[in-house]
Formats: C-alpha cells, structure tokens, sequence
C-alpha cells in the first residue's frame, strides 16, 4: 500500500508533535516535514512534494491563505487541507478561495481528520460537519443557499461517480476549480461529503434521477 506523505504546518510545535504522533499510528500515513510558518511551508512543499498539506491558518511570516494560494498555484498535486482552531466565515471563505481542499478544526475527532486527509489525498474536497453548518447558516441568512448552475453541473457529473479529474475535463475547467464548487456547494447543502450532497440534492428536488 503506498502511503500518503503528509507535510505538517503550524507555527506550534506542540501541536505539530500531537499531529505527528497521532498520525504516524496510521499505516497509511508518512510524515516527510514540517514547518513552523506559512513561508517555510511553501519552501517545502515544493521540495518534499508531499501528497497534503496539513496547514494551519494564523501563523507568522505568510499566513496559511497565503501560503495554501501559493502551493495551489504552484504544485497541482499537493492538496492543502486546512487545519485550525478559527471557525470564522472570513477565515474559511478565504481558505476556500485560495484552493484548500478542505477546512477542519483542530477540535475534530481523530477518525474525522483521518477521513478527511485520505479525502484529501484521493483529491476529493472535504469540509468537517461543523464547518459545513457554519457555512450553511452563512449561505441561508444571505439569500445564496441555491445551487449555482455550475455547481449544479459538478453535481449532476459527481452523481454518475465522475472523478473530479474527468468533470474537470466534461466542463472543461481545472480539476481545482472543480474542488471550489464542491466545497461552495456542501456549504450551502450543510454537508461535508459528496455522497451527501448527491443525497441532499436528490432530496430537495435540486437533482433529478434521470439527470
């Protein structure tokens, strides 16, 4: 089984040294670095070409957006999976837009995170439940919980079990923008998942069998 090599950052080394040993209980996890700022990861990530990132949010010398915008534009096939104790709209939003693959917070449970980063590795965008609520009641209260038309149609290929690779190249758009819609549209359906946000769709009549 090949593993998944992980590129830890946080300006924390506490937590950084919690993560390596919770995560190096996992046979399919390989920890190849980590960096105590945004800056210091960019460095490595471009060198260690790990598969995900797991990156904190307010550090010093490059924040994590600006770091996760970095490596997203850079290195196509490192997911930045955004790891962090701040919940706000502003801090995820931001995330998103500047190509995480997924946003969890530190206080998520073990199996959560383990999830995500396999997700995350597979290329799939994820969002842990409580992210997902924050932003639905986000979407809600702003009158933006309807579906766009694109994200309608990344739907509608992710229910035939499309990869985010070959919708990508359906709609002729980049596989990360594929991710962003995703994630756009698990916020505003309240789920953190795809398999979830075919179900919800198909629930509320946003998505029809025969689509």
């Amino acid at each position: 089984m090949e593993r998944i090599k992980l590129l830890l950052v946080d300006d924390h080394p506490v937590v950084r040294a919690g993560l390596r040993g919770m995560l190096e209980g996992q046979g399919d996890f390989e920890i190849v670095g980590e960096a105590e700022n945004g800056a210091q990861g960019v460095e490595l990530a471009a060198k260690l070409n790990p598969r995900v990132v797991l990156m904190d949010l307010r550090m010093p010398n490059t924040d994590g957006v600006r770091a996760t915008e970095k490596i997203h534009k850079t290195l196509k096939d490192v997911a930045v999976l955004v790891l962090t104790t701040y919940d706000s709209d502003a801090d995820i939003l931001r995330a998103i837009e500047a190509g995480a693959t997924g946003y969890l917070l530190k206080d998520s449970p073990r199996e959560e995170l383990f999830r995500a980063i396999r997700a995350a590795a597979r290329g799939e965008a994820v969002l842990s439940p409580t992210v997902a609520t924050r932003l639905m009641g986000r979407m809600r209260t702003s009158g933006e919980e309807n579906l766009s038309a694109r994200e309608m149609d990344v739907l509608k290929l992710v229910r035939t079990g499309a990869s985010n690779k070959e919708i990508a190249k359906q709609l002729h758009i980049s596989e990360a923008t594929v991710k962003t819609h995703l994630l756009h549209a698990f916020a505003k359906l309240g789920v953190d998942d795809r398999t979830a946000a075919v179900t919800v769709a198909l629930e509320r009549g946003m998505l029809r069998l025969e689509n």
